[in-house]
């Protein structure tokens, strides 16, 4: 009876230390798709509520030199096809236009937190080999990820300056969360099309 018990819990053990043993690098760009996804995602969420119906048929030139922003081409992309869908003609010169867009973001990011209810990966000395870790053992466990993106446009007249309009403040967002009970069960809640 008793070497039963002691035979259980060394199973128990050395599962939980072979869980913990296995460690997959997710990532080698700077960003994670999911984090990319994200971005571009809001980017899209905050244009797709602007109204550029007073560009039809205007040769429009984009003016980029004021939008800072992560992933810059992209949004700079997507604004120039918003601007083509609102029917406007894209010019590559600034002397062949007769609007000129202004781009500029106010915030292009990623918010993440996590919470565990269970034991935390813990770092253990160990005179002469350094040190152990035990592995994470998460009841319940959630990663969250928030991306909000503020666009803002203005139009004026190339040639007198004169104002046409401005969009205002235009705000995307986009999350997606991972959750997992237990270590084994795990679902994903996400905005992301591509990740559903």
């Amino acid at each position: 009876m008793i070497m039963k018990k002691q035979t259980m819990l060394l199973a128990v053990g050395l599962t939980l230390l072979a869980s913990g043993c296995v460690q997959t690098r997710q990532t080698e760009p700077k960003r994670t798709a999911v984090e990319q996804l994200l971005l571009s995602r809001a980017a899209d969420h905050s244009l797709a509520t602007a109204n550029l119906t007073e560009l039809k048929g205007k040769k429009v030139y984009l003016d980029e030199q004021y939008y800072f922003s992560e992933d810059p081409k992209y949004v700079l992309g997507a604004i120039r096809d918003f601007i083509s869908l609102a029917g406007g003609l894209l010019v590559d010169n600034r002397e062949d236009a007769e609007i000129i867009v202004e781009a500029r973001s106010g915030a292009l990011s990623i918010d993440s937190g996590s919470s565990l209810v269970g034991l935390p990966e813990t770092p253990i000395p160990v005179p002469f080999a350094g040190t152990f870790k035990t592995p994470e053992v998460p009841f319940y466990k959630a990663e969250r990820q928030f991306s909000v993106s503020k666009l803002a446009l203005l139009a004026y007249d190339a040639k007198t300056r004169r104002h046409v309009f401005s969009t205002g403040t235009l705000i995307g967002k986009s999350y997606h969360h991972n959750y997992k009970i237990f270590g084994f069960f795990r679902w994903t809640a996400t905005e992301l099309p591509e990740k559903e």
